[in-house]
């Protein structure tokens, strides 16, 4: 089983109370994960490491891959596999990735190289020219309408399925929804990016992709990487609880992707292609 928390003891002070109390409090766990990439002939080389909470990691790798322009769909994917790596004791923090025969390997050097904190995606990169990677699903052609009162319901049922997230406090999560509101999957992990992964890497594996019809909910803000990871696997409507960055709404334009943000009680905020939402009025 993954080691999805920790167990540390602290001091929990009330400063109306004037009290210290020692108990133990649970955090959510955070590890790195390398993932290895090769063909079958040739040696696996590091692609990227990311700081993330264990569990679902061939769904995260996979997702990784998908969303950064390295591969389409399951097909182009021979093996995954969670790896001991080199740490002692053994903590299966590798994904080591077989691609296709027909798939190019990416070149490994230091512009291409990925290291993604907890709170950012695309640390590492050498340009934003370099993360405006382009999908191949024409997602502004899609014809989904999505209720604003569906839309409303999603936090709940969000929230309802963070099991971590309930035990720890420290865990973003993201949802893939239908248009009519059915809950499709969750993931949750300390960073935003990497449950955006975990859904798209789990989407990929069932050959559901392209994501047409679908709403992704984020627990956080709408960033500039997660509008491109819901573009590279076809999702036309990317909804957040909180709000947006201007970078993220220029490239939904671009691509079109509606974002909708501060998705709390009743009202949200339509950034982009607001046509896809109906007000119910």
């Amino acid at each position: 089983m993954p080691r999805v928390t920790a167990r540390r003891p602290i001091v929990r002070i009330d400063a109306l109370a004037g009290t210290a109390i020692k108990r133990p409090d649970t955090l959510a766990a955070e590890e790195p994960l390398e993932i290895r990439i090769g063909s079958a002939a040739g040696p696996k080389r590091p692609l990227a490491v990311t700081m993330r909470t264990p569990g679902f990691d061939i769904e995260l790798a996979l997702g990784f891959l998908l969303t950064e322009g390295i591969i389409r769909s399951a097909a182009d994917v021979r093996t995954a596999q969670l790896c001991a790596g080199d740490q002692e004791p053994n903590t299966y923090n590798v994904v080591d990735v077989t691609l296709a025969d027909d798939v190019p390997a990416p070149d490994v050097d230091p512009t291409r190289n990925f290291y993604t904190t907890s709170s950012c995606g695309v640390c590492g990169k050498a340009s934003i020219d370099a993360v405006r990677t382009r999908s191949i699903y024409p997602v502004a052609d899609d014809p989904i309408k999505v209720t604003a009162q569906t839309l409303t319901s999603l936090p709940d049922l969000l929230r309802e399925a963070q099991r971590t997230f309930a035990t720890t406090g420290g865990l973003h999560a993201a949802g893939l929804f239908t248009a009519d509101g059915e809950l499709l999957v969750v993931r949750e992990d300390v960073g935003r990016h990497n449950a955006v992964d975990k859904v798209i890497g789990w989407a990929l594996r069932d050959e559901r992709l392209p994501l047409t019809g679908h709403v992704l909910l984020v627990s956080g803000r709408a960033s500039f990487e997660l509008t491109q990871k819901a573009s590279m696997a076809g999702i036309p409507v990317l909804a957040a609880v909180s709000a947006p960055s201007s970078l993220a709404v220029e490239l939904a334009d671009d691509l079109g992707v509606t974002v909708v943000g501060f998705l709390r009680g009743s009202t949200m905020n339509v950034y982009s292609r607001p046509e896809r939402i109906t007000a119910n009025v």
